[in-house]
């Protein structure tokens, strides 16, 4: 018998930001050895902007987040990175992201400065942001006009009452993080999403040579789509609307599978989303078909946080149990 470890599962490589890539991440790490999640850095609200406007370092909250999902470590620790100050001038900061930005600090690059809080946590995988560069998002409106700043988007939205056209990171041309773009190219499995969609997810497919490596890998790549449409992004929108925006933003041939949920949502907080805007994911098996993508439909929702949210570990399931079955058949 070999004496040395087998490797536990696919090599994953998982896109995205904000609370929808941590939560996946929690399930993903069960069933893997091998995970790197790549986040983007277009967040400039919240605590993570306050750090970013006074020490001009991209944004550490997203990666907080992804870091509290891997973490190895004390349950102790994990409540002390996501303690936020409640008084005085640090008031809503987390303590993981002043502990982060102090790594960046002492570090030669904010990629080092992640690599070194993750060992401290004794991260399970790798976390990497998608750039060191200091970019800004903006957005452009169907009816012409556009805002700058990732936390403006969602009000510009509502004030002009139509849809976001398309994205954009300034400034343009921005590259890649060279550890990035290797763990795409060694992938078996490529995630995109859940999260944002044009605030969280879209972002990394803009950054320099990010779409390009997705399109030439030939891993099983899946978008994790939202299980809700959201207030101030995408009201409105089908799962076939966010597959085609994914598409225009990163190119034809960027998502094999498009993974949704198919566990009903009970009337008590479909009636709480709803005084929100948002309403329940609808998708087309034929529109999707059209769009080069295949629907897959799993029972995803997390039944006791309270809210229409993605279950880690059932997505992770899902994922795992597509890539043993496309393996199997040579699909891919």
């Amino acid at each position: 018998m070999d004496s040395k470890k087998r490797r536990k599962g696919p090599a994953i490589a998982a896109l995205g930001g904000g609370h929808g890539l941590s939560a996946i991440l929690r399930g993903l790490k069960l069933f893997t050895d091998d995970l790197t999640a790549i986040v983007t850095v277009a967040d400039d609200g919240g605590g993570s902007g306050v750090l970013r406007e006074d020490l001009g370092m991209p944004p550490p909250g997203d990666i907080r987040n992804c870091m509290e999902a891997l973490a190895d470590t004390e349950s102790l620790m994990r409540q002390l990175l996501a303690y936020r100050f409640p008084d005085g001038r640090l008031a809503g900061q987390a303590f993981g992201n002043l502990l982060l930005a102090a790594l960046d600090g002492i570090s030669p690059s904010f990629d080092q400065a992640v690599a070194r809080m993750s060992e401290v946590l004794a991260i399970t995988g790798r976390i990497l942001p998608v750039t060191n560069a200091n970019v800004q998002l903006e957005a452009a409106f169907e009816n012409g006009s556009s805002v700058r700043g990732e936390s403006k988007i969602s009000d510009a939205k509502k004030e002009q009452n139509c849809r976001i056209h398309h994205v954009r990171l300034l400034p343009e041309h921005t590259p890649a993080l060279p550890a990035a773009l290797d763990a795409i190219r060694r992938a078996e499995v490529i995630l995109l999403g859940p999260g944002s969609l044009y605030t969280s997810v879209i972002p990394n497919l803009l950054v320099d040579g990010i779409s390009e490596a997705i399109l030439d890998s030939p891993a099983l790549k899946i978008y994790v789509c939202n299980i809700m449409t959201q207030d101030g992004e995408t009201e409105g929108m089908t799962a076939q609307d966010h597959v085609a925006a994914l598409l225009e933003h990163g190119g034809p041939g960027l998502v094999d599978l498009c993974l949704c949920n198919s566990e009903p949502i009970g009337p008590e907080l479909l009636e709480r989303y709803s005084a929100e805007d948002a309403a329940p994911m609808e998708a087309s098996c034929q529109e999707i078909e059209l769009l080069g993508a295949e629907l897959v439909c799993r029972p995803l929702l997390d039944e006791d946080c309270g809210y229409a949210r993605h279950s880690g570990l059932k997505v992770a399931q899902a994922v795992v149990d597509l890539y043993e079955q496309r393996a199997d058949t040579k699909i891919f």
